[in-house]
């Protein structure tokens, strides 16, 4: 496996976001795993975290890591974090991201992590870089998400659709989650390939 090398004891290794059926909703591995390790380790958040009870500890030790959670209505927030870093700071930075969250979708549900991946890809990343807290303030997280948008809405011709653009910086899993079909491109490159649209 894999271990937490970069991110060392400071930062996530990585982080979840599952329903309480065991869909994933969004994952984002800051360190350096194979997709079969990426596999196993979304294997037994499933096994382990999802039949818990409530009352039970929010912290699994799991090998080389360890999986602090915490649950929102029905989605549970799973960051994967080195055994010596300190739990309540990864619980506090866990609600600090759903904040985030809630502030930029007012009231944030599993529908809008299922239709719009790529807004809460950009606010974990605006407040995360490497897996480390960056960036601590709600505010300033949404400052910075709205002027992107607002770049966006900027550059989009008139009847041009705004979330292809904002796909470009999303890979194949996370534009297959989309619905999109992964691979097309917008502008620059003289249109859509041989396959046209």
């Amino acid at each position: 496996m894999a271990e937490s090398g970069n991110a060392g004891a400071c930062g996530w290794n990585f982080i979840v976001l599952m329903s309480r059926q065991g869909k994933i909703r969004l994952s984002e591995f800051f360190s350096s795993y194979t997709e079969s390790e990426k596999r196993r380790i979304l294997r037994d958040i499933a096994a382990d975290v999802l039949p818990r009870q409530p009352k039970m500890c929010n912290i699994i030790e799991k090998g080389a890591y360890k999986f602090v959670y915490r649950r929102y209505a029905s989605l549970y927030f799973i960051a994967g974090v080195p055994l010596e870093m300190n739990e309540l700071i990864v619980l506090e930075q866990i609600h600090l991201f759903v904040e985030a969250l809630d502030g930029y979708f007012n009231s944030v549900c599993e529908l809008d992590l299922v239709f719009s991946l790529h807004k809460s890809l950009l606010i974990l990343f605006e407040m995360y870089i490497g897996g480390m807290l960056c960036e601590s303030s709600k505010r300033e997280v949404l400052k910075q998400i709205t002027e992107a948008e607002e770049l966006v809405e900027e550059m989009t011709k008139p009847g041009e659709d705004t979330a292809s653009q904002l796909d470009d910086g999303l890979s194949f899993q996370e534009q297959f989650q989309l619905g999109r079909k992964p691979g097309r491109r917008t502008g620059g490159g003289g249109g859509p390939g041989p396959g046209g649209r």
